[in-house]
């Protein structure tokens, strides 16, 4: 990528800090989702970082059918809209069916596509079409060169504003594991490139009727993408992990994340 990046005033790119993409895997609930927005936004406006606040209104693709999916897209899209509002941050969200982005699009500065969907022909062109930024994560099954594919689908009836997001690849059963040349490769066709540190160091299905995670490798893996030269950060946080509804295993302590955002500030201003 060559040139900065604008989502909603939010700005990034070469010679500029690194951008945050953060917050809770799923709605819980109105007060705790506007809690971590609201703190996020203070930490990053300490620390001079671009930020937008992600979490999902429904997780369609959970490992177990009794799992929790969040509020759905009605109750789900009003939360964070009051959030955008009121705290006057842009937002991130995944979509899972074409029938959503017309909403979708009302509230969201970022329409992401989940990797498990980034082949999704129609999905990936009525996203591209709703005139909002996508943010299309790199499926597990793919190398990273296969993603200039996805890219040149979007684009196929213009040029929509893309983000692409690394987040690992299967590495046998129930693991993953990253190759850092995919940043470069991807950043190749011209899109920003966002590291997910938090999805990396899941274990897809691992826990049974859950995935796991180790979540004490993502700042790791974080500081080798920064390093690397990516874009921004990916990561999902939560006040008590242990406790979240989804992805705990793998989210990261908000009240951990300042030390962590330091480094990888400072990792980013050398490179």
């Amino acid at each position: 990528m060559t040139d900065i990046t604008n989502i909603n005033e939010i700005l990034f790119g070469p010679d500029r800090p690194l951008l945050l993409i953060a917050g809770p895997c799923v709605i819980e609930d109105a007060d705790l989702t506007r809690e971590i927005a609201t703190r996020l936004k203070a930490l990053t406006a300490e620390l001079g970082l671009p930020f937008i606040f992600k979490a999902s209104y429904d997780k369609a693709n959970r490992t177990a059918v009794e799992a929790f999916r969040g509020p759905g897209s009605t109750a789900g899209l009003k939360i964070l809209a009051d959030i955008k509002a009121d705290l006057g941050i842009p937002i991130l969200s995944d979509v899972h069916g074409v029938n959503e982005i017309p909403a979708a699009a009302e509230v969201l500065d970022v329409i992401q596509i989940p990797a498990f969907l980034c082949r999704q022909t129609d999905l990936i062109l009525a996203a591209a079409a709703s005139g909002r930024w996508i943010n299309i994560k790199k499926g597990q099954f793919l190398a990273p060169w296969d993603m200039a594919n996805v890219v040149d689908k979007a684009r196929v009836k213009g040029p929509p504003q893309i983000l692409l997001t690394e987040r690992g690849a299967s590495f046998g059963y129930n693991n993953l594991v990253v190759d850092f040349r995919g940043i470069a490769i991807l950043q190749a066709t011209g899109c920003p490139v966002i590291f997910d540190a938090t999805h990396s160091v899941q274990l897809p299905g691992g826990a049974g009727s859950s995935s796991g995670g180790q979540r004490e490798f993502a700042p790791v893996l974080a500081r080798a993408a920064v390093a690397a030269g990516a874009d921004g950060v990916f990561m999902e946080v939560h006040p008590d992990p242990d406790k979240a509804l989804c992805d705990g295993p793998n989210s990261l302590r908000l009240d951990a994340l300042e030390p962590i955002l330091r480094q990888l500030a400072a990792i980013r201003a050398l490179v």
